[in-house]
């Protein structure tokens, strides 16, 4: 199973960036998605999630209005909508899968690689 991100990059404060993760070696299609992100020093921490239909979306409060989440099924893809982005969101951004509903990061499955995300202020 392989869990491929891209998009992360270096943007201004309040500038936008687009992250995608496609899904690999099996299908998610029963099961939410989402990512995380580990801040440096800090323990990483739920940010978005998305159920297997699309239906329902889940993000932590710090980026409520400003992030969208959404998936491709057909595609097995996942993409994060970042908007309005603040230096407090430099971390590196990891897509998940698997356990990614209960916010645990010991609970999640399978994980991504990671890529960077940086927000110069």
């Amino acid at each position: 199973v392989q869990l491929q991100a891209s998009g992360g990059g270096l943007v201004q404060a309040g500038g936008s960036l687009r992250l995608s993760c496609a899904a690999s070696g099996r299908t998610f299609h029963n099961d939410a998605i989402g990512w995380f992100r580990q801040a440096p020093g800090k323990e990483r921490e739920f940010v978005a999630a998305i159920s297997w239909s699309g239906g329902s979306t889940y993000y932590t409060d710090s980026v409520k209005g400003r992030f969208t989440i959404s998936r491709d099924n057909a595609k097995n893809t996942v993409t994060l909508q970042m908007n309005s982005l603040k230096a407090e969101d430099t971390a590196v951004y990891y897509c998940v899968a698997e356990g990614v509903l209960t916010r645990d990061p010991e609970h999640v499955a399978y994980w991504g690689k990671g890529t960077q995300v940086t927000v110069s202020s």
